[in-house]
């Protein structure tokens, strides 16, 4: 079988390809964009099958909606935004935040980032997925995304607050389960 990616030689022809439902663009996008898409489901979701499930969900959307693409900032961008917001929208059809008390909210600066640095992708991943599902989101989204509170409290209906709260908890369950890690590391 011939190579997709040589039918496929820049972008443009590909998503034209995938708009006329041309089968092998369709495969040759998938194969392009699956493996850092499913990296963003990763960071989302509990587990490998829950990260599989938005995948699938997040290509089909992906196909639905090219049409709508008009080539304004990257391709990629546009694909990684349809992730995330597939992620959101799983994550509200699972979970009701609750905002913390006061104390709980302020924010933890740990010596964990440094931690962070000297420990594997998989391992970090791993890590992020242990926590409740409202924490991961927040903390994904604020943190490696980049949204603000404001951005997030509108994006998952919540108050400012709430998202400042249950990132700072997701980071403290984070310093703790850092901690576990190396602990366990030093141990072997």
């Amino acid at each position: 079988m011939e190579q997709a990616g040589n039918h496929f030689p820049n972008e443009s022809d590909l998503i034209d390809g995938c708009i006329r439902g041309d089968r092998k663009a369709q495969a040759e996008l998938y194969q392009r964009f699956a493996p850092r898409m499913f990296g963003v489901c990763l960071r989302y979701a509990a587990n490998n099958e829950e990260a599989e499930d938005m995948l699938q969900e997040g290509f089909l959307k992906v196909f639905r909606k090219l049409d709508s693409y008009r080539g304004e900032g990257s391709f990629e961008g546009w694909v990684r935004r349809i992730f995330v917001n597939t992620a959101i929208e799983h994550f509200r059809r699972k979970t009701r935040l609750q905002p913390l008390s006061g104390t709980e909210e302020e924010t933890i600066e740990g010596k964990y980032l440094t931690a962070l640095d000297h420990m594997a992708e998989k391992d970090i991943v791993q890590l992020v997925q242990g926590l409740p599902p409202g924490y991961r989101t927040v903390f994904n989204l604020y943190v490696v995304e980049g949204y603000t509170h404001r951005q997030i409290a509108e994006m998952l209906n919540i108050s400012e607050g709430t998202s400042k709260s249950q990132l700072s908890r997701a980071k403290q369950i984070l310093q703790e389960l850092v901690q576990q890690h190396i602990e366990k590391r030093k141990v072997r």
